[in-house]
């Protein structure tokens, strides 16, 4: 591009990013942010540098909802290689054991329906999760040993879609918080060969379109060497809705609209949680309702 200073600009919206093998969820993250010149921006479910697949990118006012995608479901696409358990359970990590593989088809079948519906799973010492402030990875990297309880996850579906005798393709859905290694290297114990991650594709996340997602090779390619970005580079975004339109909506009125955006509640008896605010076709925020209060919680800036 030309041009010796970066011009940022005030965006709001979501891209959905198909990430590359190699690049860390922030590499991408910061990559497609100057493609697009957007000042302020954050992913949301990061992924490995192992891993690809899907990756909403949220810029501006959408970086304020993107915490609502942590808690969606997600689906997945993975390799589980026989026979080789690994310190990290993927392709990454030092070799723990190789054992030979003796599965049948039939075999892994049962095995893996003892891994679906609501379950307790340990996490991966190599996980984000943190202990005392640090990432348990920063714990597993200086060879120490810290407390890793079992949290609560659903595998809504695991479903075999291909077996050569060593590598298992596996279609997953799951519930917020399932690690596929975890999952992968149990699968393996449970089996008696071990196993790790061999390949980790994200399919989905939440209900975001599918058709939606763009490699970076396209992002570049239509924002080209200009130093403008082109409109057909913003027509790619989602609006930043999307993070919340799963919550129940509350329409306000005019007076509601102007209490809230005060930041005062709402005096409203409605059932208790989470719900996104509205005044017409103007998304406000979301609020959090109960006792008979709606509370602001995240607004949007509200032009002048």
């Amino acid at each position: 591009m030309s041009g010796t200073r970066r011009r940022w600009r005030e965006l709001d919206g979501i891209v959905l990013l198909d990430k590359p093998l190699g690049l860390s969820s922030n590499d991408a993250l910061q990559k497609v942010r100057r493609l697009f010149g957007a000042a302020k921006a954050g992913h949301t479910g990061a992924l490995d540098p192992l891993a690809t697949g899907m990756l909403p990118i949220c810029f501006g006012e959408a970086t304020k909802f993107a915490g609502y995608l942590l808690d969606a479901d997600k689906g997945y696409r993975t390799v589980a290689r026989l026979g080789v358990r690994t310190t990290t359970s993927d392709a990454d990590g030092e070799v723990v054991s190789e054992r030979p593989v003796q599965v049948s088809r039939d075999q892994l079948e049962a095995a893996l329906a003892q891994f679906r519906g609501p379950q307790m799973q340990v996490p991966s010492i190599y996980s984000a999760l943190k202990f005392e402030g640090n990432p348990y990875y920063w714990y597993a990297r200086r060879g120490i040993d810290i407390p890793r309880p079992a949290r609560p996850i659903t595998i809504y579906s695991l479903e075999l879609v291909d077996f050569d005798g060593t590598d298992a393709t596996l279609e997953v859905y799951c519930s917020k918080g399932t690690y596929i290694r975890s999952l992968v290297d149990d699968l393996g114990e449970l089996l008696g060969c071990g196993a790790h991650v061999a390949m980790l594709h994200r399919t989905r996340v939440s209900d975001f379109p599918l058709d939606a997602v763009h490699s970076l090779e396209r992002l570049r390619g239509l924002r080209g060497e200009g130093d403008e970005v082109p409109a057909a580079l913003d027509a790619l975004l989602l609006p930043l809705t999307w993070t919340v339109r799963n919550l129940p909506r509350l329409d306000c009125d005019e007076r509601q609209a102007l209490t809230i955006g005060y930041g005062q509640p709402l005096k409203l008896e409605m059932a208790v949680g989470t719900v996104q605010l509205w005044h017409g076709e103007r998304f406000l925020g979301v609020a959090e309702s109960g006792n008979g209060l709606v509370q602001p919680r995240r607004m949007v800036r509200q032009a002048p």
